[in-house]
């Protein structure tokens, strides 16, 4: 019997991600799948504080091992906002909150707008006191205006060093060079091995 992992989202994307990074060796079920738990309070001053809670608060409600991840937009001109706050940045939608990013940047050149996605994910297994933490990031700069129609959040105004936004790139080409990709790679080994399951050839 494969073993059980709990990754703690309902986003169908990263689900979809995190089962193809695992293979057939482990069994990647989400909060979906399992009746309600109550969502633990993100208040963190960090991604991996963030992370933590959540997979802490995940793997002692369901008995099973459990993935959380957290991540954010990390801007230097902003002095790292919004950061921990990316998703609560502003009122609305994404691009109320990408509009406002913009917005106070409108006076900022080109060469001081570089930015980062950073992102944390936190392996946490029932009654473990060694929870593993991984981040990856994705660097490039803020845009001047919106560009592309894919991804989400502040995707549209995230410019690669090539030029491209997030936005314009497939999903799978943002899965390849993305700070939650990059994280999944360095977190793949310890999945494997903290859950038995036998090394998997991608």
């Amino acid at each position: 019997m494969k073993p059980r992992l709990l990754f703690a989202t309902s986003n169908a994307g990263k689900l979809r991600e995190l089962r193809g990074l695992v293979g057939d060796a482990v069994e990647v079920v989400s909060l979906r799948d399992l009746p309600p738990i109550p969502e633990p309070v993100e208040d963190g001053a960090t991604f991996e504080e963030n992370a933590l809670k959540k997979a802490r608060a995940y793997a002692e409600a369901s008995g099973l091992p459990a993935l959380a991840d957290d991540s954010g937009l990390c801007v230097d001109a902003l002095d790292g906002r919004p950061g921990v706050l990316s998703a609560r940045y502003a009122e609305g939608d994404d691009r109320a909150r990408y509009e406002k990013l913009l917005s106070e940047l409108a006076s900022v050149p080109d060469e001081a707008r570089t930015a980062a996605f950073v992102c944390a994910l936190c392996l946490v297994l029932p009654g473990d006191t060694a929870p593993l933490i991984e981040v990856g990031r994705c660097e490039g700069r803020i845009g001047h205006t919106p560009r592309g129609t894919h991804g989400f959040g502040y995707d549209p105004v995230f410019l690669l060093p090539e030029g491209k936004s997030l936005a314009e790139l497939t999903s799978e080409q943002k899965a390849s060079i993305s700070h939650r990709g990059a994280a999944f790679q360095k977190m793949r080994p310890h999945l494997l091995s903290r859950l038995g399951g036998a090394a998997v050839e991608r």
